[in-house]
């Protein structure tokens, strides 16, 4: 047991500091990129280091999440295909035709093809 205790005092320093290695290769990344395309397209200020790490971080909350890597996403479209693979097909027009309803398109009427 003395030894596992060991292997993780010796694992965790390196964790960390591949943690840190990434952040700041991710920053600079951003701030070179940044940088190279942005001033001479559209005249924009050039960003600092600590500027890019906070663009990044932005970037990674609107756009990536807060850590889910998109686990809840595909918990859906399983379960929405077995519910439509246990569907008789009356029961998928009917769900067709509600969903056409609904959204106030049919393309099977003229109304709807813009007069």
């Amino acid at each position: 047991m003395l030894n596992m205790k060991k292997k993780w005092y010796f694992w965790i320093p390196l964790v960390v500091l591949a943690l840190v290695a990434f952040i700041g290769i991710g920053g600079e990344i951003v701030r070179q990129l940044w940088n190279w395309l942005l001033p001479p397209l559209f005249g924009w200020r050039q960003l600092t280091f600590w500027q890019a790490l906070g663009m990044l971080a932005l970037c990674r909350i609107l756009f990536g999440g807060l850590g889910s890597h998109g686990g809840g996403q595909y918990k859906f479209p399983r379960r929405k295909d077995k519910r439509w693979d246990a569907m008789t097909p009356e029961e998928r027009e009917r769900f067709r035709q509600g969903i056409r309803g609904g959204c106030g398109f049919d393309p099977s009427t003229s109304e709807s093809s813009g007069q």
